[in-house]
């Protein structure tokens, strides 16, 4: 039976953080100015979630599946696969999916997780480069968005110690490299790649303006191929996922939503906001669901920069949410809307953390008596009341009762 309720769920990527002494103990929710975050806040059903179970790696890849309702223990099976879902690239059952990111080394130190944010057009030539070079029967080179790319190992080993790059942001790499079985054969490549790179035009360019240069390729998030039931099954709902970055629409594409592509989509701070917001409104004509996601928080957090990220939260705020809200006043239909983090992105550690996220449920045809304002200081006295597993967030939103209590829902 089609649903006749409209539901729209705003994922800031790292949004949430810890108090900061540089912002006299508040974190950078409080010290943004997020008037429409706020309203929701305060007119919503507000908790927390906890959406990386204990003993999980807390990346975006296994969140964001806890937020769209599926129980990572169960479902995920690295990142790189799902991000080779979005690309169309298909994996054999004997086949290992690697994240590739392109990243900048000096010294033996993770200088820059990024390559200073590499354009697709730079990235897609270096990705090239390498497929020629390097690719045969048993490695294939893919490329991404920036500095995101994959790398599929034909019947590659199951079994290896990888380390994201952004874990690592000014630290000695020697010791994070690949460990296990194959993880020789793998930093040969890597030191193959290293040559390839140092002379290529696109860094000689870079390195000319005085940008960082792509001068190391990085392998982590590794896994074989992965399988999601239809989010349509789960929830009655057809609907599509907006993002910029391929983990996102992976989920998406493997949940049988339809992944949209906005023109300007950036995965950064200069994202096209406002492409987004038009899209999922295209979408909400003919669909019940729609999933946005804004990596621009998240980037900020690894980069350690207080001031972009408040920036990207008062972007979202003012940008997405504002309009989104606007819209949904204005609609004839009922109208719920989930705002949330992924995960916290700190910047005092410029990477993930396994923290529970604060998250709003919003009615446009239902005001509740929510907090003060959507930040972790005024979230706080609900911490008891942390909704564990996370993937329980997607059932309260959508308001259906779970019949997967084999999975634990405890619905």
């Amino acid at each position: 039976m089609r649903s006749n309720t409209k539901y729209i769920v705003i994922l800031g990527d790292g949004m949430a953080d810890r108090p900061l002494k540089e912002l006299e103990g508040r974190t950078p929710l409080e010290a943004a100015n997020i008037p429409h975050m706020d309203k929701l806040a305060q007119e919503g059903t507000c908790c927390w979630v906890k959406t990386v179970p204990a003993g999980m790696p807390p990346g975006s890849d296994v969140a964001n599946l806890s937020v769209m309702g599926y129980d990572p223990e169960k479902f995920y099976t690295g990142r790189a696969p799902i991000e080779a879902a979005s690309m169309g690239v298909e994996l054999g059952e004997k086949d290992i999916a690697f994240r590739c990111n392109l990243v900048t080394i000096e010294n033996g130190v993770m200088k820059d997780y990024s390559a200073g944010h590499i354009s697709n057009e730079e990235a897609a030539q270096i990705i090239e480069s390498l497929q020629n070079e390097l690719g045969d029967e048993r490695f294939s080179f893919y490329p991404g968005v920036s500095y995101r790319h994959l790398m599929v190992w034909r019947g590659g080993p199951k079994e290896m110690e990888c380390t994201p790059p952004h874990d690592i942001s000014d630290q000695e790499v020697e010791s994070h490299l690949p460990r296990g079985e194959g993880s020789q054969e793998l930093r040969d490549l890597m030191e193959k790649a290293k040559e390839i790179l140092a002379n290529h035009p696109v860094n000689k360019a870079r390195i000319a303006k005085g940008k960082n240069p792509a001068n190391s390729v990085w392998f982590w998030g590794q896994g074989p191929r992965p399988w999601l039931p239809a989010f349509q099954e789960r929830f009655g709902l057809s609907g599509g996922v907006i993002s910029a970055v391929d983990l996102v629409k992976g989920i998406g594409v493997l949940a049988g939503l339809t992944p949209i592509s906005v023109p300007g989509a950036t995965g950064y701070i200069d994202t096209n906001y406002q492409g987004k917001v038009e899209a999922a409104i295209e979408l909400l004509k003919e669909h019940q669901f729609v999933y946005i996601h804004i990596e621009a928080p998240d980037e900020a957090g690894h980069q350690g920069s207080v001031e972009t990220k408040i920036r990207a939260i008062e972007d979202v705020d003012s940008k997405v949410v504002a309009p989104l809200v606007k819209w949904a006043e204005r609609c004839d239909q009922r109208v719920r809307i989930l705002l949330t983090p992924d995960h916290p992105t700190p910047i005092e550690i410029k990477t993930h953390s396994a923290d529970p996220v604060p998250f709003v449920i919003w009615d446009n045809q239902r005001q509740e008596k929510g907090v003060q304002a959507y930040n972790e200081r005024a979230f706080e006295p609900l911490k008891p009341y942390t909704l564990e597993p996370g993937f329980k967030v997607m059932y309260l939103l959508t308001q259906k009762i779970c019949t997967h209590c084999s999975e634990g829902c405890g619905g």
